[in-house]
């Protein structure tokens, strides 16, 4: 895609802190640095989030994830933990509509970035949980 900041990165076009490269993905420093280290893992190929992913796209890029954190362990051994994020779509979040993986490196808990899981369970009986995975179940594709 012509106009996409990330092919664009991808493709040498524009500067960048490249910290890993092959001919499917290239990883790099994310400019707001939310945490010492992050970095972005971005397909090559356009793809707009994860809902354009096959199996075999799936593969390639997943396959590449402890390439990025092994070397984000060994050259901060102060990391004591690692989020991995995944923004797909506007409603999540996503701002850059070319799908990339976040890989943030946690030194505290209390340092500008954090995650909040509501329990929502009352929410639903154990007929609407066996309703939900039913669907679910129903809907995968192998």
């Amino acid at each position: 895609m012509s106009d996409c900041i990330f092919c664009k990165i991808a493709n040498g076009e524009i500067p960048t802190n490249m910290v890993y490269e092959d001919e499917v993905v290239a990883a790099f420093l994310d400019t707001s640095q939310v945490t010492k280290g992050h970095t972005l893992l971005v397909p090559k190929k356009h793809l707009a989030n994860i809902f354009d992913y096959d199996v075999k796209d799936a593969g390639a890029i997943f396959r590449r994830i402890p390439i990025i954190v092994n070397a984000l362990q060994k050259a901060f051994p102060d990391m004591k933990g690692i989020n991995l994020l995944n923004n797909n779509g506007e409603t999540a979040y996503q701002t850059v509509m070319h799908s990339h993986l976040h890989f943030l490196p946690r030194y505290q808990k209390e340092e500008g970035f954090g995650i909040k899981f509501e329990n929502n369970s009352s929410q639903y009986s154990d007929e609407d949980l066996k309703n939900m995975a039913k669907k679910i179940s129903q809907a995968i594709e192998v």
